[in-house]
């Protein structure tokens, strides 16, 4: 059990569940996931109350944040949903998320929502959506093999403001193979006219053993070129900034106040709980990841805990390296003299490689000046690589 690994003391704010049912697998996805012909969404909720059950001694009381995603959770039967929100109720405190300082938020596919789910998730504490829309152009849905009709996301999320749900995010894809500039523009004008206050836009990523990357490597399209899919980017940031939301992560855009609570403790490297197959959690510098196959998980349980395929034992340095890959992602990057007072405590020479790194960014214009490290704009760009040269600095 990988949580005896943490110390006795730790809770974890935050708590994520995967729901892996699809009614068709995307082909840029790489998330587990599965067409389930066997009807077994009533053993998995069975299951999953088990684990829940199983966890909830290392939850804080109350709870700040619940994330389902998936698969589409928005395809478990509504009566399933009652099952699982009361399980929650039961086990957990949920009275901050009730209360609407907390957050709790339910990945929802727009042609899956009804009036009866949306009304089951609120009276169950769910405060927040998020729709997959990845776009709204139908040539650019099939060119990802994206089942659904974009005419259903404005009656999904009207579905969910009428049940309550004020809270609602969009998830876009660009760089996708085909697509212009002005077809960014309009997915962009599209969703700022439904009035989400959070929108993430990702570019199309490839990756290995997905239906997306065999077509590319069987010529079946050209990726788009790396200067558009940066001038998308740009494109992406101005017009979001002009519309009032800002960029608060690489890929995340809210309206102040609006930021995914749920997602900032991932990226702030917070204690958050996983259940589910495939479910990756972090309580106190520990890491742990449940067994994807959800045969698996249905068929083996340890006093209620799910079997794990990885498993990453407290490691400073690495809790130091992950904070840094993830901190400059966030418009308010890291504060300097935490993260040098931290290094010391590894190798009492990587301060001074670290404030260098920095320095040069500095002078680059990639970074602001000041006592945090935040990446300008310009940096933004290049997050990444800013990444790989602070951890080389790190550790040489």
């Amino acid at each position: 059990m990988a949580l005896a690994a943490a110390p006795a003391h730790a809770r974890a704010g935050s708590l994520y569940l995967h729901v892996p049912f699809c009614f068709h697998k995307c082909h840029y996805c790489d998330f587990y996931s599965l067409v389930d012909t066997r009807d077994r969404q009533a053993p998995f909720v069975d299951r999953l109350i088990e684990e829940l059950a199983a966890l909830a001694p290392s939850a804080q009381r109350p709870l700040q944040t619940i994330f389902v995603g998936g698969g589409t959770p928005s395809l478990l039967r509504t009566d399933l949903w009652e099952r699982l929100l009361a399980a929650l109720d039961r086990w957990y405190d949920l009275a901050s998320i009730r209360a609407g300082s907390g957050e709790f938020t339910v990945e929802c596919n727009p042609e899956t929502v009804t009036p009866d789910l949306t009304a089951t998730l609120r009276a169950g504490g769910v405060t927040r959506v998020s729709m997959g829309a990845q776009s709204f152009n139908r040539t650019h849905l099939k060119a990802l093999e994206r089942w659904h009709d974009p005419d259903n996301v404005p009656r999904a999320l009207t579905l969910a403001r009428d049940a309550g749900i004020s809270r609602a995010s969009i998830d876009l894809i660009f760089a996708i193979p085909g697509q212009s500039l002005a077809d960014v523009e309009q997915d962009l004008d599209t969703a700022l006219r439904l009035g989400v206050t959070h929108l993430s836009c990702y570019a199309l990523t490839y990756e290995p053993h997905t239906a997306m990357t065999a077509r590319l490597t069987r010529g079946e399209f050209q990726r788009a070129d790396e200067d558009l899919e940066a001038d998308m980017f740009l494109l992406i940031r101005e017009r979001l900034a002009a519309a009032g939301l800002s960029a608060y992560e690489v890929s995340n855009f809210a309206r102040p106040g609006e930021e995914c609570r749920h997602n900032l403790a991932y990226w702030r490297q917070d204690s958050w709980l996983a259940a589910g197959p495939s479910a990756s959690g972090h309580l106190a510098g520990v890491r742990w990841k449940n067994a994807p196959r959800l045969d698996d998980y249905l068929a083996s349980s340890t006093d209620g805990f799910a079997p794990i395929v990885e498993f990453e034992p407290l490691d400073p340095r690495r809790a130091l390296a992950e904070r840094l890959m993830t901190g400059l992602r966030l418009r308010e990057g890291l504060d300097e003299a935490d993260m040098l007072d931290q290094a010391a405590r590894l190798d009492h020479a990587a301060p001074a490689r670290l404030r260098a790194c920095a320095e040069r960014h500095r002078r680059a214009g990639l970074m602001h000046p000041g006592p945090r490290w935040a990446l300008t704009d310009s940096g933004i760009l290049i997050a990444d690589r800013a990444a790989v040269e602070f951890l080389a600095a790190l550790s040489p």
